[in-house]
């Protein structure tokens, strides 16, 4: 078998187990922004706003496993996150980049930056490039604009998609258009 069908066979395990969590949960508020992520499980607006939290923090955690499992399966020079103590500084590293994946940045409470602050710094410390890589565009701007003066390469929308085949020669955002509906979120 080879890497091209490995990779996509695991990836669709786990867009699988998202499946049947988000089957099992059914919960509103506004934004009628859609991504890659959310086409997959064929998951409107409507149904995300159902319960904005739970929704982002799930297809935030779905993210950071595809992009985990695409770099483990690829990069010769992948490792797990880095941490320090119960600290997470980034979610994997691959050679010298210290790469944290999240789905939005809707905070800007001084504790989230002053960690993304902190963070940045010891990473960078420690010799590798802290890259931020989330999916929705519809970020707060003021912590973007933080995460970047504090260090960090942030990489936002498409241009995640681009690092990530960069990386890795594994096309993520085509993989995630072909499964637009293929792992739909059903109400019964």
């Amino acid at each position: 078998m080879g890497r091209q069908k490995q990779i996509e066979i695991s990836l669709n395990e786990i867009l699988s187990q998202y499946q049947q969590s988000f089957i099992a949960k059914v919960y509103q508020e506004e934004n009628d922004d859609s991504d890659l992520l959310m086409e997959a499980f064929a998951m409107t607006p409507e149904l995300k706003r159902e319960n904005r939290q739970y929704w982002g923090r799930e297809l935030g955690m779905c993210w950071q496993r595809v992009v985990t499992e695409v770099c483990s399966q690829t990069c010769s020079n992948f490792a797990s996150g880095l941490r320090t103590g119960s600290d997470e500084l980034c979610d994997l590293m691959v050679g010298e980049h210290a790469i944290d994946t999240k789905y939005r940045i809707g905070s800007g409470d001084s504790g989230t930056l002053k960690k993304f602050k902190a963070y940045a710094r010891l990473l960078s410390e420690k010799g590798y490039e802290p890259v931020l890589l989330i999916v929705r565009e519809d970020n707060l701007p003021a912590a973007i604009k933080a995460c970047s003066s504090a260090g960090w390469r942030v990489l936002v929308g498409n241009e995640s998609y681009d690092y990530i085949y960069d990386l890795t020669t594994f096309d993520l955002r085509k993989y995630l258009r072909a499964k637009a509906k293929a792992y739909a979120v059903k109400r019964y």
